[in-house]
């Protein structure tokens, strides 16, 4: 009996002391989590959770045992808040794979529970690339039907994952080349600036060797050769930098005698930035100096400059804005000092974040980055024509130009007609911390257009025909082209344009076909549709009016004749010399008077059709013929009916007696 009591003791003491270890562990993870050492609160919490998940005062203690528990019991979270911390910790690490399976452990009315759950649960699931799955959290959370900070964040990511897969499907993919520009040291390199053909300068936390102790990580500005996706050794630029000042963004007047750059206090906290220019010296550059309240106002932010011309672009979170960060431009005068500024307005303008402005001259397009439209996630790149007051509705570039990251600051050396042929931009989507450059190439394949021309009556096709290629916006005459034998055209451009094609051919009438582009924007192929001409008919030409139809015994017109008849007035449309004469034929069936009498009405029935249509009088003529002119046998050999040869007979017919064609 003592040996059982014994026992028990013991196992209650294990218990006891493993409920103590749990307990201290947790409390140690709440106590780093809310100090925001997120790294040691996730090491504690999975230390608490691989204990048992169990906290002291979740476990039976009877007296006999609480003399080995020394230390006061404070309040700790449970073991579902544990898990949901830890996850926290992790996804605010940007550690998303260790985050991502403590989320889904409460995944359920668990993770419900938590204000911003199925929020945060889809933030991390898009960082690793399980779109779907993402944005089924969003919408969980969206459906729980609270308002809170993150509803209309969460509305906007459910948007982006739709944008995300529909990107990820484009059939175009394969003319874009993105690569890291080139290998450097470590820490952030970003806002590219082309100096010349050869010559790129950037900012970089690089490491500075020769720097204070504390300001070895500092944002500086670097000039570097770059050929061939490669970078030269990064040397930094001659300017003057306080102790404890970043600066860096730089934009430079179309002479390259000044330089206008961001400089920026940043504690950890808080961020203070204002533009500076600085002119070209002997010895390097110049004592920066802060441009005045044009640019610069007190207790608002001021970075990221871009010159084009007389204007100069740049972000600002100063008063007058929609929200955020926002474009502003300010023109500069005769000097070079920039005067007053104005905001670019909504069309760009959200109430998010838009930064680093950059306008590509080749092609008057004004590029931005912005986490406030639907694009892949985070900052992407957007772009837009036209000019203060007047821009054209921003389009994302869609990706791989843009990632699930954040993408910003863009040089192009592109063509007016291609800006993403050779540009240098720069993002995190391959550091778990900082921006890097890369470069980016894309081809623009060669857009074909095909089709077909054919006769409009038969829809055989016509070769030989001679087309003609009109630029629509200025009627200007690119080139001609011949059908082949089928009937058939390639036209090939460097991109698709309004444009118009125009056939001829020797006994038809010239026909013309508009088009513009695809629906589907990768397209690189257009089918036409068909480019028919009309016959010309010569005098003489009989044919035969098809479905006329009139009542029985009688010379009224039935409404399903009116197919037929259209077509005919179309062809008294496109042959405005044309005179016909319109004549009715019957069977052998009643008397020859009788029959004389019923066509002679039927034609006048389709000459009065015509004149309702439009047609003068003076170019139809109505004459019946009865029975006189069969073009089948009544009766058959053996004297028994046709009923078929007496339908063919049944018929009207229009014949040219006169077409003179203009030249």
């Amino acid at each position: 009996m003592k040996k059982i009591v014994f026992t028990a003791v013991v196992l209650l003491s294990i218990l006891s002391l493993n409920a103590q270890f749990a307990y201290d562990y947790l409390k140690a993870a709440d106590e780093y989590f809310y100090k925001k050492d997120y790294y040691s609160a996730a090491l504690y919490y999975e230390k608490y959770l691989a204990a048992g998940g169990k906290a002291l005062q979740q476990v039976y203690k009877p007296y006999t045992v609480s003399k080995l528990v020394k230390k006061a019991v404070v309040p700790v979270s449970n073991k579902e808040q544990a898990i949901y911390n830890t996850a926290e910790a992790y996804r605010l690490l940007n550690y998303y794979e260790k985050s991502e399976p403590h989320y889904a452990q409460l995944a359920g009315m668990e993770l419900s529970k938590f204000p911003g759950g199925y929020y945060w649960y889809g933030v991390t699931q898009r960082a690793l690339g399980k779109y779907e799955e993402a944005e089924k959290s969003f919408t969980l959370f969206v459906a729980g039907g609270t308002e809170n900070e993150y509803t209309e964040a969460a509305k906007k990511e459910i948007a982006n994952l739709q944008f995300i897969q529909t990107q990820l499907k484009k059939k175009d993919l394969k003319y874009y080349t993105v690569a890291p520009a080139g290998t450097m040291d470590t820490g952030a390199f970003y806002a590219p600036v082309w100096v010349d053909g050869s010559t790129v300068m950037f900012t970089s936390t690089k490491p500075d060797a020769g720097a204070a102790k504390n300001a070895v990580f500092t944002n500086r500005v670097y000039s570097a050769g770059y050929a061939n996706g490669v970078f030269s050794p990064a040397e930094k630029i001659a300017i003057a930098q306080p102790k404890d000042m970043h600066q860096g963004t730089v934009s430079f007047t179309a002479d390259g005698n000044t330089m206008f750059l961001t400089r920026w206090n940043d504690d950890g906290k808080n961020k203070t930035s204002a533009i500076y220019s600085s002119t070209k010296n002997a010895d390097g550059w110049s004592e920066p100096v802060m441009l005045d309240v044009a640019v610069n106002t007190v207790s608002s932010n001021s970075q990221q400059p871009f010159v084009n011309g007389k204007q100069l672009f740049y972000a600002s979170d100063k008063p007058g804005g929609l929200g955020g960060f926002d474009l502003w431009i300010a023109d500069l005068d005769a000097s070079g000092k920039p005067t007053a500024s104005v905001n670019a307005g909504d069309a760009i303008n959200t109430k998010w974040n838009e930064q680093a402005p950059y306008y590509h001259n080749a092609s008057k397009t004004l590029v931005f980055s912005t986490n406030g439209r639907v694009g892949m996630g985070g900052y992407d790149f957007f772009f837009t024509n036209g000019e203060a007051g007047t821009w054209a509705a921003p389009k994302n570039f869609g990706y791989p130009v843009n990632s699930v990251k954040d993408d910003l600051y863009f040089a192009s050396r592109g063509s007016a007609k291609n800006i993403l042929e050779d540009v240098l931009f720069s993002s995190d989507r391959a550091a778990a911390c900082c921006l890097q450059l890369f470069s980016l190439k894309k081809i623009i394949p060669v857009k074909n257009i095909i089709g077909v021309v054919v006769a409009c009556d038969t829809k055989l096709p016509i070769g030989g025909a001679t087309l003609t290629i009109v630029d629509e916006t200025n009627n200007q005459t690119l080139f001609t082209k011949t059908t082949d034998a089928s009937g058939r055209y390639s036209i090939v451009l460097d991109e698709f344009q309004p444009l118009k094609v125009m056939a001829t051919t020797s006994g038809y009438h010239p026909g013309t076909l508009n088009f513009n582009a695809p629906e589907i924007n990768e397209a690189t192929v257009l089918e036409n549709p068909d480019l028919c001409l009309a016959k010309i008919p010569v005098a003489g030409t009989v044919e035969v009016l098809d479905n006329v139809y009139f009542e029985f015994n009688k010379a009224v017109v039935l409404d399903e004749s009116h197919a037929s008849l259209n077509r005919l007035v179309k062809l008294m449309n496109d042959n405005p010399n044309a005179v016909i004469e319109i004549s009715g034929h019957t069977d052998s069936k009643g008397n020859d008077s009788y029959n004389q009498k019923l066509s002679e009405a039927r034609a006048q029935s389709v000459v009065e059709y015509l004149l309702s249509q439009g047609i003068e009088r003076s170019r139809l003529t109505a004459k019946g013929y009865g029975e006189a002119k069969p073009i089948a046998p009544n009766v058959n050999d053996d004297g028994t009916d046709n009923h078929a040869g007496r339908e063919k007979n049944r018929r009207t017919e229009f014949k040219v007696l006169k077409n003179e064609v203009e030249n």
